[in-house]
């Protein structure tokens, strides 16, 4: 019996031993087999230009909004019947034209009383001084005349000024929108009559990222242009709000462009220029080479027929290309196509743009 027990573990073990060989000898004809159809790594065409550093002008690409030269909403600081409507909706007024009249009959009855009673309380005081110089009446009761001519000179210039308010006139030359108003309507203080705006120039208001505050200069001149319209347009920066807003770490700037073709509509968007320093010898690579990455961007170099990746950092955009501020010196050949199938040490075959 143990005999056979020593027999049947000598047949397994023989068997395993020989299963493992067959193993082993089996994978070794299948890593020949795979060596001899892969044959050595091959090439991948890929095109490459060669980055050679030339003057560049940095800028800053930025949103803001168009606002009028001068607007305002114009309201009759006395409340009345509107008596004339001077104006066409949408049309064209100039500074010092009357806009609306609001009837003024009452007002001129009152100046007309007025007028009256001071010529009485002239009368008056004038007697009074005779009286005075007679020593007929006390200084006291003198005093009390003349004062009361005072006061009734006062009325009447009170009067006057309000008889002034019944004409509203147009504060600059403009074009004056849609009324709210009709011959007849009453009017108060708090009643919008239509709004004047001067668009002769226009405004353009912009926010600069605190990073680029200091290079923002009064005087400086900015690019822009706006939607729907082929022509770009210069404005010059006149006004600097004079503190960084906290919430947006932004600098509010404000410039301003002739707008004598009235091209420009107040309400609308302009994409701007803002213009930063030029760059002597800039490194500009085709926007395709760049591949994102989780910690920002990479590119290709060929270096020894094979592609190299190299972290870069990016700065300003054209139409075609990026700015690359490290990453790349002058001279090195960038692989422009056909790059996102590559890796990091592949043997490439270039043709250069």
């Amino acid at each position: 019996m143990k005999r056979k027990t020593i027999i049947f573990l000598v047949v397994i073990v023989l068997g395993v031993a020989g299963l493992v060989l067959y193993r082993v000898t089996t994978n070794k004809k299948d890593k020949e087999r795979t060596g001899n159809i892969t044959g050595p790594r091959t090439q991948t065409k890929v095109y490459g230009k060669v980055i050679r550093g030339k003057p560049f002008s940095d800028h800053l690409s930025l949103s803001g909004s168009i606002e009028p030269n001068e607007l305002v909403d114009m309201r009759s600081e006395i409340s009345g019947i509107v008596e004339s409507i001077n104006f066409s909706e949408g049309g064209r007024v100039s500074a010092g034209q009357v806009l609306i009249r609001i009837n003024d009959v009452e007002l001129r009855a009152q100046l007309s009383q007025a007028t009256t009673r001071n010529s009485l309380a002239g009368e008056n005081a004038r007697r009074a001084k005779l009286l005075l110089e007679k020593e007929a009446i006390s200084q006291e009761e003198y005093d009390i005349a003349s004062a009361d001519y005072r006061t009734a000179q006062a009325q009447i210039e009170v009067i006057e000024a309000q008889l002034a308010k019944t004409i509203i006139k147009a504060p600059f030359s403009g074009t004056i929108g849609l009324r709210n108003i009709s011959k007849g309507s009453y009017i108060t203080p708090t009643t919008s009559i239509a709004q004047l705006v001067n668009t002769d120039r226009v405004k353009v208001l912009f926010s600069i990222p605190e990073k680029y505050v200091g290079m923002v200069k009064s005087n400086s001149s900015i690019k822009l242009h706006v939607q729907g319209a082929s022509e770009e347009y210069t404005a010059t920066v006149y006004a600097i709000e004079p503190f960084v807003e906290a919430t947006t770490r932004t600098l509010q700037v404000k410039a301003i462009v002739d707008n004598s073709a009235q091209r420009l509509i107040p309400g609308t968007f302009a994409n701007i220029v803002f213009p930063l320093a030029t760059i002597e010898n800039g490194l500009l690579v085709p926007a395709e080479a760049l591949i994102p990455i989780q910690n920002g961007k990479k590119i290709f170099l060929l270096k020894d027929g094979k592609a190299v990746e190299s972290l870069v950092e990016t700065g300003a955009r054209t139409a075609e290309d990026v700015l690359i501020l490290s990453g790349i010196k002058n001279g090195d050949t960038v692989l422009t196509s056909g790059v996102m199938s590559l890796r990091d040490g592949s043997p490439v075959q270039v043709t250069l743009r």
